[in-house]
């Protein structure tokens, strides 16, 4: 247990001091900066090479006992430059991160959404999980961000049954494709519809782009267009694995609007929604603004409208993502706020005006609540996860 007497020098301007005041939320948890530890999780099969990989980053792991295949080390430990990372046998990613996902309660064979996929660890550990089994679709409105997904699941060997789209989470519609067969291929020869004319057939996703979509992101960049994705764009189809369903399809079946209907049957299994949030609750991103300087912080965190805003985004990324989930289905939604607002107040909104959603018991994973709950019902420990970072060893929560 960290202790509070490891306090560290991050001066909180008094506009964030604020903030927590209004929130009720103790500035101490900001305190132990140069405690928190780093996490690693360890891909399921090489948990033998422990000793090992101790012995080349010259650092004792301690492993995490509420997170499967979780270990964390010293904070200025280095791990890029050791054996094991560098053959993706494992992976940075926080607590916080393996916690959202391990709450879906992921079984083998589920088809799962990830609607804020960005910057790719959940994504990785989703298909750990799944194995040889299901799927896991990543959508993120950043391209850039999700281009570093793609070079994750490269580098750990787990995309074949991934697809990734460039695509706004407020209004993403596809859903998984559900193939029972072990062939990547579908429809192979379906070049042609009945009527003779000529459709788009998704060959073997290869890592060298055509020269075309090459020469189209060079005349982008040229003209400064954003990165971001355009809500009058169609989703983009930016990587997919030779088992993700897409193989052997058309686009205009892969681009086809589905009726409720189909959705409800035919939906996904899991979907975890990991929000665009104000990140006060993340240690680790409080700290950059020592460097990017807090009036940056005072615009980007406590601006008022931009917080007004981010609420009504957190609420239509949750809507959507339960619009897109089967019946029966589990959704995980999750932010590193530690704010009621962007939290418990998204959730309540949503059950008033979604009748048909209810809570679940308590997640997958077995680890105590911080005490800051709410009397609320809906806010009650057994139905929402809250956690501050000081107290659990996490960067961000």
């Amino acid at each position: 247990m960290i202790g509070v007497e490891e306090t560290s020098s991050l001066p909180l301007p008094d506009a964030f001091l604020d903030f927590l005041n209004q929130h009720d939320l103790d500035p101490s948890i900001y305190t132990a900066t140069d405690s928190i530890p780093r996490y690693i999780r360890i891909k399921p099969g090489y948990e033998d090479l422990l000793e090992e990989i101790e012995s080349d980053i010259r650092c004792k792991l301690e492993r995490v006992c509420w997170l499967p295949n979780f270990y964390h080390l010293q904070p200025d430990v280095r791990i890029a430059s050791s054996k094991a990372y560098q053959e993706g046998k494992m992976y940075g990613i926080d607590a916080a991160s393996g916690a959202a996902v391990t709450a879906l309660d992921i079984s083998v064979g589920d088809h799962v959404l990830d609607l804020c996929a960005a910057p790719g660890a959940k994504l990785c550990m989703m298909l750990d999980i799944l194995g040889s089994s299901g799927s896991v679709t990543g959508v993120d409105i950043a391209k850039h961000r999700l281009a570093a997904c793609r070079t994750m699941l490269q580098k750990y060997s787990l995309g074949d049954h991934c697809r990734l789209f460039v695509a706004d989470g407020t209004s993403f519609s596809f859903l998984p494709v559900r193939i029972h067969s072990g062939s990547p291929l579908q429809n192979e020869n379906a070049d042609e519809f009945a009527s003779g004319e000529k459709s788009e057939v998704y060959r073997e996703w290869k890592s060298r782009r055509p020269w075309k979509e090459r020469k189209k992101e060079a005349i982008a960049r040229e003209k400064g267009v954003s990165k971001l994705f355009s809500p009058t764009q169609e989703p983009e189809l930016i990587f997919y694995g030779r088992y993700s369903g897409v193989v052997g399809m058309r686009k205009n079946e892969l681009y086809q609007k589905m009726p409720i209907s189909e959705v409800l049957q035919l939906g996904y299994d899991k979907v975890l929604v990991d929000a665009e949030c104000t990140h006060d609750g993340s240690i680790k991103h409080v700290q950059k603004f020592e460097q990017w300087g807090w009036t940056t912080f005072q615009r980007r965190v406590l601006d008022a409208e931009r917080t007004d805003d981010l609420t009504v985004l957190q609420l239509q990324l949750l809507t959507n993502g339960f619009r897109l989930l089967r019946v029966g289905g589990a959704l995980v939604y999750s932010t590193c706020s530690l704010t009621f607002a962007q939290n418990e107040d998204v959730v309540e909104r949503f059950l008033s005006e979604n009748t048909s959603a209810e809570m679940q018991g308590k997640a997958a994973y077995n680890r105590p609540l911080w005490s800051g709950l709410s009397p609320n019902p809906v806010h009650s420990g057994s139905l929402v996860h809250r956690a501050a970072p000081f107290y659990h060893l996490a960067r961000d929560f």
